[in-house]
C-alpha cells in the first residue's frame, strides 16, 4: 500500500492522534457519568497505567511490523506513539503523586524504597523522560549515535513496566504475563534480524 505525504499528514496522523486520546477521553466520561467503581483513584491508576503500557508495547510493534510489511512510513508514526506513551505514564505518575499520596514526598520515598513494584515503576517512568525528551529531529541529529543508544534503553523501559504489572498484582497475573511473552518475541525477532543481518 502506497502512502503519499498529503495523505499521511492529513488524514492517517490525525486519525491516529485521536484514536490515542479515546482512552482519556473515554475515562473522563466514565469519571463525569459516574461510572467508576467506589474506589475511583484505583480505577484511574490501572486505566493510565495500562493504556501507557498498552502504547509501549504499540510503540515497539513499529518496526517489526514497517519490517514485515514495508511500509515504511509507518515508522512516521513512532514518535507519535512514543509521546502518547509517556504522556499516560505521566498522567499514571501523576494520579498516584497527587490522588493517591497527596504530595506526601516522604511517604512516596518510603514507597520507592520498601515496594518492589513502586521502584521498579518510577525507574520505568524515569528512563521514560529522556526518551520523550529527546524524540525530536533536533535532538537525533545533535546526539548522533548516541541517540539510538540512548532509545534502545525503552526495552528496558519495557521489561521495568512489565515487572511493575506483574508485581502490582496480587491474583491474577494473566495480563502482565501476556505482555512479558510479547516483549521476549519482539524482543527475539530484534535480535534474530540483527543476528541475519550481521551475517549477510
Amino acid at each position: 500500500m502506497l502512502v503519499n505525504e498529503r495523505s499521511l499528514r492529513w488524514g492517517i496522523k490525525p486519525a491516529v492522534f485521536l484514536f490515542c486520546l479515546l482512552p482519556l477521553l473515554w475515562m473522563i466520561w466514565d469519571i463525569i457519568q459516574g461510572e467508576l467503581s467506589p474506589d475511583p483513584i484505583k480505577d484511574i491508576t490501572h486505566r493510565t497505567g495500562e493504556w501507557a503500557l498498552r502504547f509501549l508495547f504499540i510503540t515497539l510493534a513499529v518496526t517489526p511490523l514497517k519490517r514485515l510489511s514495508g511500509q515504511i512510513w509507518l515508522m512516521r508514526l513512532r514518535r507519535m506513539l512514543g509521546l502518547y506513551t509517556f504522556f499516560y505514564a505521566l498522567l499514571h505518575f501523576l494520579t498516584y503523586l497527587w490522588l493517591e499520596q497527596q504530595f506526601l514526598f516522604s511517604e512516596i520515598l518510603i514507597d520507592i524504597v520498601k515496594r518492589p513494584y513502586i521502584t521498579v515503576g518510577f525507574s520505568a517512568f524515569v528512563l521514560l523522560i529522556p526518551l520523550a525528551v529527546t524524540s525530536n529531529r533536533y535532538s537525533m541529529r545533535r546526539l548522533g549515535r548516541r541517540w539510538q543508544k540512548l532509545h534502545k534503553s525503552v526495552y528496558v523501559v519495557a521489561a521495568f513496566a512489565v515487572l511493575h504489572y506483574l508485581w502490582l498484582v496480587k491474583a491474577d497475573s494473566r495480563d502482565p504475563i501476556i505482555y512479558a511473552v510479547i516483549l521476549i518475541v519482539l524482543l527475539g525477532i530484534r535480535a534474530w534480524w540483527q543476528r541475519r543481518d550481521m551475517r549477510l
